[in-house]
């Protein structure tokens, strides 16, 4: 099945996305309840009832094998959402560079997909889609998975229960999210908080694909695609070496689990998905 029909397919009521002829027009970003903006195709419909859902209870599990697969349950979906939400405006982005002239609308998309990801060309430049390409794009569903269970302690932690913060990530705002109790004197971030996990793995997805630190990973993800070849989690762990203080071992760590809980399986799966 085809990206763009699998897309369509996850993301119910829907409006169809005019492959053939003129592709539907995108409009202005809209505001979401995660205080963030989805700059996305005007075909994309609401998202699903189930994205505002909350994280369940993981500690009732007693069974360790059976909290992870619930873990890995309950992500996934979400995950395979964001990404084939990325994926379809990768596909208008492509689009639009084989084509002149531009339009006014397509410019002011290509202008604030640009702020969003953080690119510094002239609008509309080969240079601009060039970036762009390179920074929108999906995450493997093995890396995402990983850095959510030893990030969020397999949805566990305070900052996951409370806040439904699966990475631990920051925001700089009073009140943007949670202080850590270990927070030191003087420092002024806070542990973000979001509606609920589907918006936790969005921002950390757009985290990844356009902050500086993170370039090592979007490089090798750019190679592999333009060798042919899939892009999986064990191969961009290598660009987390900024995530995580310890650097070196934490890339390590999370390659372990990767391999440990067999998470290649869901790398597979959503390529076969694509296709």
């Amino acid at each position: 099945m085809r990206l763009v029909s699998r897309a369509l397919l996850l993301c119910v009521p829907l409006v169809l996305f005019a492959i053939a002829g003129a592709l539907y027009v995108p409009p202005a970003p809209v505001t979401d309840d995660s205080g963030g903006t989805d700059i996305a195709l005007g075909s994309l419909p609401k998202l699903p009832d189930w994205t505002a859902d909350g994280l369940p209870d993981f500690s009732g599990y007693r069974d360790t094998t059976e909290r992870k697969a619930a873990f890995f349950s309950f992500l996934y979906p979400r995950i395979e959402l964001a990404n084939n939400r990325i994926l379809l405006e990768r596909e208008y982005l492509l689009s639009l560079s084989g084509k002149e002239p531009l339009s006014r609308t397509e410019l002011d998309w290509l202008k604030k997909q640009a702020e969003r990801l953080r690119v510094d060309a002239d609008n509309g430049s080969e240079q601009q889609f060039r970036q762009l390409a390179e920074k929108l794009d999906a995450i493997p569903p093995s890396l995402i998975l990983a850095q959510a269970a030893n990030e969020s302690a397999w949805g566990t932690s305070r900052f996951a229960t409370e806040g439904n913060n699966l990475f631990g990530q920051w925001c700089f705002t009073r009140g943007c999210g949670l202080v850590p109790l270990s927070r030191p004197e003087g420092a002024n971030h806070e542990v973000a908080k979001f509606t609920s996990p589907y918006y936790s793995v969005r921002s950390y997805i757009q985290n990844l694909n356009r902050h500086a630190a993170y370039g090592q990973l979007r490089s090798i993800r750019a190679a592999a695609r333009a060798e042919g070849k899939p892009f999986t989690g064990i191969a961009l762990a290598q660009g987390l070496l900024s995530y995580s203080e310890r650097g070196e071992e934490y890339i390590k760590e999370i390659r372990a689990m990767i391999r440990y809980n067999n998470l290649e399986f869901y790398d597979k799966k959503f390529r076969a998905q694509l296709d």
